[in-house]
């Protein structure tokens, strides 16, 4: 025998954790990761917990106290809610440049509390209509 074995079901289940481990150590060392990280350390813990469950974060603007959803994605993924939460306008907006959708997330999330009215501004207006968002790597790893 050349002393191979099969690895009973408590080894398996620490084979899984070891290679769920390295799989999301390698995820964190991409700037994708690193936006995650960021986004994560800047939303409060109610955020945190709204965003690990449902894959969103809501946001309260700093000018005019409307509440807003943000998705994981890099644009039109902002709605302005309703009274009963439900989507009432669609907005688009984000940073200049090529950043991954965690720094699009944190940026956005900082001119809403921030400078809601310089971001409502510049923001094109859309009618939402069911979901645009398609699951994304930001969305595996949270």
């Amino acid at each position: 025998m050349l002393g191979l074995y099969a690895p009973s079901p408590g080894g398996r289940n620490r084979i899984r954790a070891i290679r769920a481990l390295f799989s999301n150590h390698r995820y964190e060392c991409t700037p994708e990761g690193r936006a995650c990280r960021l986004l994560r350390e800047w939303l409060s813990p109610a955020q945190r917990t709204q965003f690990t469950r449902s894959r969103y974060f809501d946001v309260v603007g700093g000018q005019t106290g409307t509440s807003y959803r943000i998705y994981p994605d890099t644009s039109m993924n902002v709605y302005a809610l309703d009274c009963c939460g439900r989507a009432h306008r669609g907005l688009c907006f984000m940073p200049v440049g090529e950043l991954p959708i965690g720094d699009v997330m944190l940026a956005q999330k900082l001119a809403l509390e921030s400078c809601e009215g310089n971001a409502l501004a510049i923001a094109k207006q859309f009618t939402p209509r069911g979901s645009y968002f398609r699951p994304t790597s930001l969305t595996r790893h949270v």
